[in-house]
């Protein structure tokens, strides 16, 4: 019937139903825009009328601060300990006895640390890896950044154990339970997703107070829900006879569990745990600002001050060990699993292992004798500092007249018009449009979800601080997205192109944050081009990846079938390849979306103004109901875009029969 509808050049009933449903939604918005001068709440949400979630936020998470101050307090002093511990082996060493003059410890030398890391690295990796971890702890040590980097990774040594366990077990809680699962953990884990990362850091901050414990509890919640959702998915597509076998093995459910199904979504959970590891370095670095210090207080101290030179170095740190560990955990997922012979002891089934350790003993008690081992003095390190500011202060002279074009250009035809026309749509009109988009897609209780998600952003009173932080990441979305789906449909059309930004995409991942913001403070200042930059930056790599992915699944058979029929190249992508692979790369555009609003909130630090501002504001002024309200208006702009986003790439993949 659809194909002789378009035949006959007409629309289906149900299209055409909806066209003129949208077309007097659309003509009703108009009306509503046309007469906000006569009407003024249509423009600006009363402020009578603002519900004050911040009050009852502040009030409930103020009475819950004295309420449970016993188990904070507990809680605090349990994890100290292990904290502690990695502090004083990696940057402070430890004090024997309680007087001032007492004689210290000091803590493990860089040498030690290096070379057994290096042989580490070889064990798993082989030379190149080697030769990146190697590299990797000889700039630490060159370029004085080895104490913040160890007060760095003092806190990355307690956290990524406790998230994986506590992941794995949460993910296998939702395997066992199927309703639990879908009604509360998935429900929770979209929430904590799209929940900003400064948002995490409000609560830590009221009720374990600035202090590495909080710091590291808040990188905890924002990097477990990729280790439970890996886990919960790599247990749920353990093939059917694989558990047959367990239960005709007569083993227990626990048996089967941990010897069955456990080693049999070992790939699975290995992503996680390297997902779990990409994570925590990236909040472990927002977290720095209230209480975990190192690199990344480094870097924001040095964005504070403009000092360019100084955050590259400091950035440079952070990238080098994030890349060094991503390489490291998939090196030891990739591993097959070794045979054990009868009798052999520890030294003899991990020879490697054991000789790190042996280095790292050797080294330190060489550095007893040879202080250099411990810790370089500042009279053998360097800096590129200088050099970093005066070529950069070079560059943007000698660039100012086109920087300043370009940024001109954007800022007086692009951002302020698109900025102005979403700021100046009446509410209540956007909330109904938002409501119908997800009637037409997803029925009823969709609908419902996208109204009151909307709706809440205006009743809170953040409805002009939500629209600015929609126009930023909309503008960035669609750039990204314009830089990286050609670059995708390259990708997927050349190997060569693949193998380079395939390489490219996973370095551009393991990138935290913060990161980005420094090439675009050195060269546009502060504001909302700058943080456009970095937000593409950093939100470009799902559009690349998505749409190379894409391309890619589109069955041979179909390709075949075009190509006999006459189809070019130009007809087969864009007749053939696109459209069905149209819902992956609207996956992608959800992506780069999320990533948008993740990184639209550190912008917040160059000079935006949006719910980033509020929340950046809040976590200073520690007002915990003001940055609650704020970071759950930025995560349920997140959850409307996914939820939208995903129901129409299932309506696609039911058209072209791929659901």
């Amino acid at each position: 019937m659809t194909a002789a509808a378009a035949i006959d050049g007409a629309l289906p009933a149900g299209p055409r139903r909806w066209l003129a449903v949208w077309a007097c939604a659309l003509l009703l918005t108009l009306a509503l825009y046309l007469a906000r001068d006569h009407i003024p709440w249509l423009n600006t949400y009363p402020d009578h009328w603002i519900v004050p979630f911040r009050a009852w936020a502040g009030g409930i998470t103020n009475f819950l601060i004295d309420t449970v101050q016993p188990v904070t307090r507990f809680v605090k002093s349990v994890l100290e300990v292990p904290l502690n511990l990695a502090f004083g082996l990696l940057e402070r060493g430890f004090r024997l006895g309680d007087a001032a003059d007492a004689p210290r410890l000091p803590p493990l030398p860089w040498a030690g640390v290096s070379l057994a890391f290096t042989i580490i690295a070889y064990r798993f990796g082989g030379q190149r890896l080697a030769l990146l971890a190697g590299s990797t702890c000889l700039y630490l040590a060159l370029f004085n950044q080895w104490p913040s980097a160890m007060k760095t990774l003092a806190v990355v040594a307690i956290a990524i154990p406790i998230g994986i366990a506590l992941g794995a077990l949460i993910g296998i809680l939702g395997y066992r339970a199927q309703r639990l699962n879908k009604w509360v953990i998935v429900p929770l884990l979209d929430l904590a997703q799209a929940t900003p990362t400064f948002a995490y850091l409000v609560p830590q901050l009221m009720f374990f107070g600035n202090n590495p414990v909080s710091a590291m509890l808040a990188t905890l919640v924002y990097a477990m829900p990729p280790m439970i959702r890996n886990t919960t998915l790599g247990l749920q597509q353990v093939a059917a006879d694989v558990r047959e076998f367990g239960v005709m093995a007569g083993c227990t459910r626990r048996q089967q569990l941990w010897r069955i199904l456990v080693p049999s979504a070992q790939s699975s959970l290995m992503l996680g745990v390297n997902q779990n590891v990409n994570s925590t370095m990236n909040m472990l670095i927002v977290a720095s600002m209230i209480g975990a210090g190192g690199l990344g207080f480094d870097v924001l101290l040095a964005l504070r001050a403009l000092k360019v030179g100084t955050a590259l170095e400091a950035g440079a740190s952070i990238v080098l060990i994030a890349i060094t560990f991503d390489r490291l955990i998939k090196a030891i997922a990739s591993q097959k699993p070794t045979v054990r012979l009868p009798g052999e002891g520890f030294w003899q089934r991990n020879p490697w292992v054991v000789a790190a350790l042996a280095s790292l003993v050797l080294c330190t008690l060489l550095s007893l004798a040879v202080p250099e081992l411990a810790r370089l003095p500042k009279t053998m390190t360097i800096t590129t500092a200088p050099w970093w500011d005066a070529t950069i202060r070079w560059l943007v002279q000698a660039l100012f007249d086109y920087i300043e074009a370009v940024r001109t250009f954007l800022v007086l035809y692009v951002l302020n018009p698109f900025k102005n026309f979403l700021l100046a749509l009446p509410w209540a009109a956007v909330v109904a449009l938002l409501a119908l988009a997800g009637y037409q897609l997803g029925g009823r209780s969709l609908a419902l979800l996208v109204g009151l998600l909307a709706a809440f952003c205006a009743l809170s009173g953040f409805w002009s601080y939500m629209v600015l932080t929609v126009y930023l990441c909309g503008v960035s979305t669609v750039v990204a997205c314009m830089i990286g789906m050609p670059l995708g449909v390259l990708a997927a059309r050349s190997a060569v192109a693949d193998r380079v930004l395939t390489i490219v995409v996973d370095t551009l991942q393991t990138i935290p944050l913060f990161v980005f913001l420094i090439p675009a403070v050195m060269f546009l200042r502060v504001g909302d081009v700058a943080a456009m930059l970095g937000i593409v930056l950093y939100a470009v790599t799902p559009a690349i990846k998505y749409t190379n992915h894409g391309l890619r699944q589109v069955a041979p058979a179909l390709l075949e079938a075009a190509n006999m029929a006459g189809c070019t190249r130009r007809q087969l992508l864009w007749r053939v390849q696109i459209p069905l692979a149209l819902p992956e790369i609207m996956l992608g555009v959800n992506q780069v979306l999320m990533f948008a609003i993740a990184m639209d909130i550190i912008a917040a630090m160059i000079g935006t103004r949006d719910l980033g501002q509020e929340i950046f504001t809040a976590l200073s002024k520690a007002d915990p109901g003001r940055g609650i309200v704020a970071g759950l208006c930025t995560a349920f702009i997140g959850i409307v875009a996914d939820r939208l986003i995903n129901a129409w790439s299932q309506r696609v993949k039911e058209r072209f029969g791929l659901a």
